[in-house]
């Protein structure tokens, strides 16, 4: 505390104590609304009474400051790349402060702070006389009062936020100069007096004092205007900034228009302070020789928000700010989460690789250009930990920017997350969509290596359930991308994304099973989270408007290999509170979406996708890492996707059309048809993401989901093929016709069938069936018989070209008359009258 000479205010304020001081204090401010009383017939006594009945407690509290978003930067260390405000205040403590700007501001706005009790008599008293008398000394704020008047300013910002009348009506009712306001003032002051010590006051002051339009505190004003710490101030650069608070808006730094009221409002300040003998002679002299001009003022432009931070770690940032509500323990509640992120002094760790996030940007846009000028061209990526769900990596090709750009080639919408998370309404999915398909199928009990026939390029409507009901009449036509035909199994139908065989896969369950599946894995609408998915049969191959994007394919597919273990997106690791506390970040939140053999059964086939002759194979990294996944196109090529997942790291990735419909198999983009660019982005994505998290080889796939359960052969036989067809095909195997056989059965009916009718066999095999010509008769056993008794049985018989086989010497005399010992065709056989008939004999010497 400066050593200053009592003044006879200061002993009578002493000797009064905290309660009598209230009183007086009431009674000299009646001075100041005499012009009121002789308006309003009031009583100086009544002005007492309204004085003792205002509130008289307020707190210092939090005030609003920065929050500092950090990742692990690409050394190891943290890296802060983003401050996020809503007020520009960093909160310090006293003894981060410059001792010159405390000076200055205890000589400039209240030279006997450390000898008051909140309000200073001897100001207060020559106040109301320049009130009463309009000489126009009406100051008498102390720095207590000051700082109450700021606290209620705070106050009515905060707790009308959203609400401009309410907030302006607010405002004015902390600021307007009334006796009212004045009175309030006061009493609050004395109130604050008696909780806080000087020091404390002080501190608060210059904390939360205001420097111009969102400048608040020291710290930032220092920062801002100069380029310095709050604790390396100058007497100039202190005496200026607190200068400001006279008239915020007409003497701030920012606005060289204001350097010379500033520069006089200064050095009074300064004159202030010498007066005080908190600087000397010299150091007065030198300050006021010192100008206020664009070589005293460094002005540091306020950089909040996420567009200001490394454009490599922009869309993080912003998913972040997105993800407020979420983060339990910022609060018990969404209201009270957004509340205390606003207050600020939050220290936010994200999840995100940076080497991994940094080469995702970088090949996302060599590969797929933002100065692509033909059509809109987009393309984001997004990597998820399978088993914590933490997000490695958020990047696209148009750099993120929430300014108001009218630059093309950056965006305020981050396409990898939803609109929830300030993302975009999403994208068909196409073919990435199909494992869900395969999961809800999987789970029904049938088996990969069933087949299914790709030829088949129309189902009816009837053969599809969409929560127990027939979805319509007629038929669904379709085709194969690339018209593929004959029998697919499921694993081979998957590796080569062929549309038949999914949709006959889809006819198997019921539509709103495979959207069940979906929901369980976070799969949502990403325009509206709360719309329940489509379950029309189309969207069994991707290609209805279930939009979605990368960022919930990512998770979903970390699921798949992760023995069906969802987790849900997460951001942030950990959070330091503004006291230093460390938190909790978003804690894993994971379930078993999906029976882990289901689960594992889907990722085993999945990975014959990234294998030689399935669609994601030029994609592939080659590394080490074994990759389960799926490629999609849509309809028109107006999307693509390539989706890819190892047990340590799930990515997925989206290139098309933001807006518009060019289709991307007609265009290329730097040599490259803009349909395949997909694949070298990926895989330069995939080879950085598994330098730091390599997958080991995928689960194994269950023995009893290979071939699941089994079916009856239906027994056929004497059915014509119409009416055995679809008989053998709703017992869910294929259908083969194996032409005409001999058989004495009425022609064109079934005979046999190869496998035989009532055997067991897996879903999906081929059965092929025989049906009679009508010529068959039934071959005579003449085994036993001499060559001439057989003849003749068999011409009886209707058989004319019977032959000699093979004689087989015997060493019996009485072998002499040759006996046939065996026949081809057998005896009993089916066989046409013209089939030539060999008959075995022995005989003695042949």
């Amino acid at each position: 505390m400066p050593a200053q000479k009592k003044t006879v205010s200061s002993l009578i304020g002493a000797t009064l104590g905290t309660l009598g001081f209230s009183a007086l204090a009431g009674v000299l401010v009646t001075v100041m609304v005499a012009p009121a009383l002789a308006v309003t017939g009031m009583t100086a006594s009544s002005t007492i009474g309204i004085f003792e009945g205002l509130p008289d407690y307020i707190t210092l509290g939090k005030q609003k400051q920065q929050n500092e978003i950090y990742i692990t930067g690409p050394d190891g260390n943290p890296l802060k790349i983003a401050t996020v405000y809503d007020q520009n205040r960093q909160e310090v403590k006293l003894d981060q402060m410059s001792d010159w700007v405390k000076k200055a501001a205890i000589a400039g706005e209240d030279v006997r702070f450390y000898e008051h009790g909140g309000v200073d008599l001897q100001s207060l008293m020559r106040a109301g006389f320049g009130y009463a008398t309009g000489s126009g000394d009406t100051g008498g704020s102390t720095l207590a009062m000051q700082t109450v008047r700021n606290i209620l300013v705070q106050k009515a910002l905060n707790e009308n936020e959203g609400d401009k009348d309410a907030q302006e009506k607010a405002y004015n009712d902390a600021t307007v100069a009334t006796p009212s306001r004045k009175l309030k003032e006061i009493k609050l002051a004395i109130s604050l007096a008696k909780q806080y010590s000087k020091d404390e006051i002080l501190q608060g002051y210059l904390n939360i004092a205001n420097f111009g339009v969102n400048t608040y505190g020291v710290q930032a004003a220092a920062n801002q205007y100069f380029s310095v710490n709050a604790s390396d101030l100058t007497i100039a650069q202190s005496a200026s900034i607190i200068a400001i608070t006279q008239s915020p808006d007409q003497l701030r730094l920012s606005n060289p228009d204001n350097y010379a009221k500033n520069q006089e409002r200064r050095d009074y300040i300064i004159k202030k302070m010498y007066a005080a003998k908190f600087i000397d002679e010299k150091q007065r002299d030198e300050a006021l020789a010192t100008p206020v001009d664009a070589n005293f003022v460094h002005i540091t432009p306020p950089t909040s928000g996420c567009a200001y931070a490394d454009p490599n770690y922009r869309l993080p940032c912003d998913y972040l700010r997105n993800s407020i509500t979420e983060l339990t323990s910022l609060g018990a509640n969404a209201t009270e989460r957004k509340e205390n992120y606003k207050t600020g002094g939050y220290k936010f760790f994200l999840s995100i690789d940076a080497n991994a996030q940094i080469a995702a940007r970088t090949v996302l846009q060599q590969r797929a250009p933002v100065d692509e000028t033909r059509f809109q061209l987009g393309a984001a990526a997004a990597t998820v930990q399978p088993g914590s769900g933490r997000i490695l990596v958020m990047a696209q090709n148009k750099d993120f920017d929430d300014r108001g750009s009218t630059d093309t080639t950056t965006t305020a919408i981050n396409y990898t997350a939803d609109v929830d998370h300030g993302g975009s309404r999403g994208f068909q999915p196409g073919s990435t969509y199909k494992p869900i398909t395969l999961l809800a199928y999987l789970e029904a009990g049938n088996g990969v290596n069933q087949s299914f026939d790709a030829s088949v390029k129309s189902l009816p409507f009837s053969k599809f359930k969409t929560c127990g009901a027939t979805p319509g009449g007629g038929s669904f036509q379709f085709r194969n991308d690339a018209n593929e035909s004959g029998p697919f199994t499921v694993a081979r139908g998957t590796a080569q994304s062929v549309n038949s065989v999914f949709l006959q896969m889809a006819t198997k369950v019921d539509q709103c099973d495979i959207a069940d599946v979906a929901a369980k894995l976070g799969i949502h609408n990403a325009y509206d989270s709360k719309k329940p998915l489509q379950t029309v049969p189309i969207c069994a191959i991707g290609t209805c408007d279930n939009n979605v994007g990368p960022l919930m394919m990512a998770a979903a597919y970390a699921a798949i290999v992760d023995h069906g273990n969802y987790c849900k997106p997460t951001i942030v690791d950990k959070i330091i509170a503004p006291d230093g506390t460390e938190l909790p970040g978003q804690v894993g939140d994971c379930t078993q979406a999906i029976p882990a053999n289901v689960a594992d059964t889907a990722a085993n086939v999945m990975g014959g996708v990234f294998a030689s002759g399935g669609t994601a194979v030029a994609a592939r990294p080659n590394d080490g890492s074994f990759y389960a996944g799926k490629t999609g196109t849509t309809d028109e090529a107006k999307q693509t996707w390539t989706n890819g997942a190892t047990t340590a790291a799930s990515t997925s990735l989206w290139v098309g059309n933001i807006s518009g419909g060019q289709n991307l198999r007609r265009i290329s983009v730097k040599g490259i048809r803009a349909a395949e660019l997909r694949n070298s982005i990926f895989k330069g994505i995939a080879t950085a993401v598994d330098i730091n998290h390599k997958g080991e080889r995928l689960p194994a796939a269950d023995p009893n989901l290979l071939t699941g359960k089994p079916t009856i052969v239906p027994d056929v036989t004497g059915q014509t093929i119409d009416k055995a067809q679809p008989i053998i095909e709703n017992a869910d195997l294929l259908f083969a016709d194996g032409g005409q056989i001999d058989s004495d059965q009425p022609a064109g009916t079934i005979v046999r069938t190869d496998p035989a009718g009532s055997s067991s066999v897996a879903k999906g095999t081929t059965v092929t069936v025989f049906t009679s010509n009508g010529q068959g008769k039934t071959v005579p056993d003449t085994t036993g018989q001499t060559l001439d008794q057989a003849k003749k049985t068999l011409n009886d018989a209707g058989f004319a070209n019977v032959a000699q086989g093979q004689c087989t010497a015997t060493s019996q005399p009485a072998d002499a008359q040759p006996v046939v010992t065996a026949q081809t065709p057998a005896g009993g056989a089916m066989a046409n009258p013209s089939t030539p008939i060999t008959l075995d004999y022995k005989k003695f010497r042949c």
